[in-house]
């Protein structure tokens, strides 16, 4: 597969995820808020740069926008190799990404409360990025059976 296909593929799963995150986050009181970890690490990049960091709107469209686009270019691994394996591709990835999203905080001092309030909330981390990854997988396997 191409790299505009792995990248089609790849904005799909990130879409899905972050559509995903936005909606239940504001219903489900034990969501995770990975919002708030890309927040910390918005703020934190302002910051080394001897910049001020945005507030309101403006740092949650920067922090969407940097999720979406660093979601996309990670699931757009699902591309690389044979179109049937991309499935497999995808829930690796996603279970990979799910499960360093609820330890990332451990290592890069974020805001442990936002992926581990609750044990639902960990479940909910890595089940949503492996959903992610499925989503991606399942567009990388329609790109191909397509050509």
């Amino acid at each position: 597969m191409n790299v505009g296909k792995s990248l089609l593929a790849g904005v799909a799963g990130a879409t899905f995820l972050n559509v995903l995150h936005e909606s239940v986050r504001r219903v489900v009181p034990t969501a995770p808020r990975v919002d708030l970890l890309g927040r910390t690490v918005i703020r934190r990049a302002f910051h080394k740069q001897g910049k001020k960091a945005p507030k309101g709107n403006k740092e949650y469209a920067i922090t969407l926008a940097a999720d979406v686009v660093s979601n996309a270019l990670y699931y757009s691994l699902v591309g690389w190799g044979k179109g049937r394996s991309a499935w497999i591709r995808g829930l690796l990835l996603g279970l990979s990404a799910g499960l360093g999203a609820v330890k990332a905080p451990d290592y890069m001092k974020l805001p442990k409360k936002a992926v581990k309030r609750h044990q639902s909330t960990k479940l909910m981390t890595v089940a949503w990025y492996l959903l992610g990854g499925l989503a991606a997988g399942a567009v990388a396997q329609l790109i191909s059976k397509r050509r």
